[in-house]
């Protein structure tokens, strides 16, 4: 097959990992440079690409220490953006843009690094090309830290947001513990239809013993009856009770435990926040002791000072693997982890991103307590592989050093 150039762009939510991801695209690009001639990344995804905003990364990251900096270096370094590209059937104009940039690039080989809603475009751009003989090669590679990716055991990125989170909650279980005043903190976890995040709240518990009292999910309908025993009887056995949350929490009829304005993204997806409000509202109606409330909020996502080091060894394995199922020809695949039976470890395989493309993975029944509001051991036990090891971050004035990519005469 001839020579061609690739185009690599990231979408959606940032994580502490989705460059690690980046830099395993690079690096196997760069051993492939028998078939990939240049390797373009696209500013802001789709939405850059659009706009020809493209950058030389071979160019950028000629240097391999910036590569290991890459990998140490939160949030989406080329941008994000969240579009949803129509039905080609419908209207075909974006495409015909979308692809007559990679005929003048000669683009063969399109990866595409985000969630669910980043594998619509990629099934989308691999249906259009397929259709009208393109010859372009789509490829999905998993990110997201909620976790609800379809045919993965789990997605890059999850795993070191969840080590911050398990983190953050044993930090503040301690700080609570200090006081002999009754109280109750909610601590409010991102996850809107999944409780995969949520989920590591529990991991203290199974560590040392010391853990939340209570940990509710979407996957369950959450009932203020019962929210107002169980709060009432951790209280009688100590003063200070900490639970934790999903943002995306609903009651029985469906309507959201937190605030809701309504507001949706370009994937129809609503803008929550307030369900710990929510929650120590009720507590200081019902009970009437002191509580706080606490949102995780965007910094659960790219904390990189607390990135697992299985999370950045996997995500670097699966972008490379990527390159190597389209320089096959594998159009229209998703890469994906298959968790090996016994000692940890993950293998790699591709899947049809039609099956994860706007499909939400829910958390297991076995992972969730017969109450419906803590974990099992199941779960800490799928769990603390994926939030294993520590990376060594490089620092200079006491905080920590990240990659830039140059651009048009500025860093950005």
């Amino acid at each position: 097959m001839l020579r061609a150039n690739a185009i690599v762009g990231q979408s959606g939510g940032p994580t502490a990992a989705i460059n690690a991801t980046l830099s395993g695209v690079i690096r196997a690009c760069l051993d492939s440079t028998d078939r990939i001639g240049a390797l373009y990344g696209a500013r802001y995804g789709i939405e850059g690409l659009l706009n020809e905003e493209l950058i030389d990364l071979f160019e950028q990251f000629s240097d391999k220490a910036q590569l290991r900096l890459l990998e140490r270096t939160p949030s989406s370094v080329l941008g994000s953006c969240r579009i949803r590209l129509p039905d080609a059937c419908e209207d075909d104009s974006i495409y015909k843009r979308i692809f007559n940039i990679f005929e003048r690039y000669r683009v063969r080989y399109f990866f595409y690094i985000g969630g669910n809603d980043s594998m619509d475009t990629v099934s989308k751009l691999n249906k259009y090309s397929m259709m009208n003989s393109c010859n372009v090669i789509t490829i999905g590679i998993p990110k997201t830290v909620d976790n609800d990716l379809m045919l993965t055991d789990h997605t890059p990125g999850y795993g070191s947001a969840a080590k911050y989170v398990a983190t953050s909650v044993l930090e503040i279980l301690r700080d609570c513990a200090v006081y002999t005043a009754k109280a109750v903190t909610v601590i409010e976890i991102m996850g809107r239809d999944a409780g995969w995040l949520a989920l590591a709240a529990g991991l203290p518990g199974y560590i040392n013993g010391h853990g939340v009292d209570l940990v509710y999910l979407p996957e369950r309908a959450f009932s203020k009856i019962e929210f107002i025993s169980s709060v009432s009887s951790a209280l009688e056995t100590h003063p200070n009770v900490v639970i934790a949350v999903s943002e995306g929490i609903r009651y029985a009829d469906g309507t959201y435990v937190g605030d809701s304005d309504n507001r949706t993204d370009a994937f129809g997806h609503r803008y929550l926040g307030g369900a710990a409000r929510a929650l120590v509202d009720i507590v200081d109606r019902r009970i009437g002791c002191k509580t706080r409330a606490i949102e995780l909020n965007l910094l659960q996502r790219c904390a990189a000072h607390l990135q697992s080091a299985t999370d950045i060894s996997e995500s670097i394995r699966i972008g490379k693997a990527a390159v190597k199922a389209a320089i096959k020809g594998e159009g229209g695949r998703m890469l994906a982890f298959e968790r090996s039976s016994g000692r940890y470890f993950s293998k790699i395989k591709t899947v049809n991103a039609d099956d994860v493309a706007n499909r939400v993975k829910n958390v297991p029944d076995e992972f969730i307590n017969k109450d419906g509001n803590g974990i099992t051991r199941a779960c800490a036990e799928y769990l603390l592989p994926l939030i294993s090891g520590e990376i060594k971050n490089e620092y200079k004035n006491g905080l920590p050093v990240y990659c830039t990519i140059k651009q048009r005469g500025q860093y950005v």
